[in-house]
């Protein structure tokens, strides 16, 4: 009895894709930032990022597998099947054109565009919020997102100059949150602080330099309402005008000897503390 993967299969009637075939060549083109925005796609790589993609109604619109990955990840081909995606069987040269990463998992599915407008985010009541502020990395952006989903947030926000979220690197580090949480791309950071702020949030800078200990600020209870965390990179920090146009500079406690804490782990405490709070 041929398995529903199989049936999808027939995309590929003349023989697995090759790195030549013009799907495969128009779908490795989303590896750069300028053809992702002009097709308002981009790529998911790996079986867990692919998974928690088709999980996501409508979002992935070709599935791209070798013929090993397609048997060994039998349920994904599945899935894309039912949802009507199709499932195309590509030789491992043109995997490997697809995948970003030295030892690919075998599968790669192409997904639309996630992020919605800022009003749209906000109307539905988040409570946890991550702005990402300019952040230029997108191993950072991406770990910070995963982080901030993990702690239940709602929300999370690329502002100004920020890495693209769709950018592959980011999207691997996110381990799937990328299809989790609301993602926002905002050009003006100071907006997102004012429009944060009408919607109720209360502005959190975070900076190493700051005058309120985290500490200090979740004994107060401040952490207990709605809240929204604003991150900077970590070469540069946040931008002075939104430090200034925060609610509260706050600066995470070392009680050893290191010199500071990386981007990373200074959200994911931060983030946790609300959590915490929160809950």
């Amino acid at each position: 009895m041929q398995s529903p993967s199989r049936g999808r299969r027939l995309d590929a009637v003349s023989g697995p894709f090759t790195p030549r075939t013009p799907r495969v060549v128009a779908a490795r083109r989303l590896q750069r930032r300028r053809d992702r925005e002009a097709a308002g796609r981009f790529l998911a790589e790996g079986p867990q990022a692919v998974r928690e993609a088709l999980a996501r109604a409508g979002t992935v619109t070709e599935l791209f597998g070798t013929p090993a990955a397609l048997d060994r990840y039998a349920d994904l081909a599945a899935q894309a099947a039912r949802a009507d995606v199709p499932v195309s069987e590509v030789t491992e040269e043109g995997l490997a054109a697809l995948a970003e990463t030295v030892a690919p998992q075998g599968v790669v599915a192409v997904c639309r565009h996630l992020d919605i407008p800022l009003a749209t985010a906000l109307s539905r009541g988040p409570r946890l919020v991550a702005v990402l502020a300019e952040i230029r990395d997108p191993g950072n952006a991406g770990t910070v997102l995963r982080t901030a989903d993990a702690a239940g947030a709602g929300a999370v926000v690329f502002a100004g100059d920020a890495v693209d979220p769709y950018n592959g690197k980011c999207v691997r580090a996110s381990a799937g949150s990328l299809f989790h949480v609301d993602v926002v791309r905002a050009p003006d950071p100071r907006q997102v602080v004012d429009a944060l702020r009408t919607a109720g949030l209360s502005v959190f800078a975070t900076t190493g330099y700051g005058d309120t200990d985290l500490d200090d600020l979740a004994d107060a209870g401040r952490l207990a309402t709605p809240t929204a965390w604003l991150f900077g990179s970590e070469a540069h920090g946040l931008p002075e005008e939104l430090t200034a146009a925060a609610d509260a500079r706050v600066r995470v406690p070392l009680h050893g000897r290191a010199e500071s804490l990386n981007l990373a782990a200074a959200a994911a405490v931060c983030l946790y503390a609300s959590a915490r709070a929160l809950r």
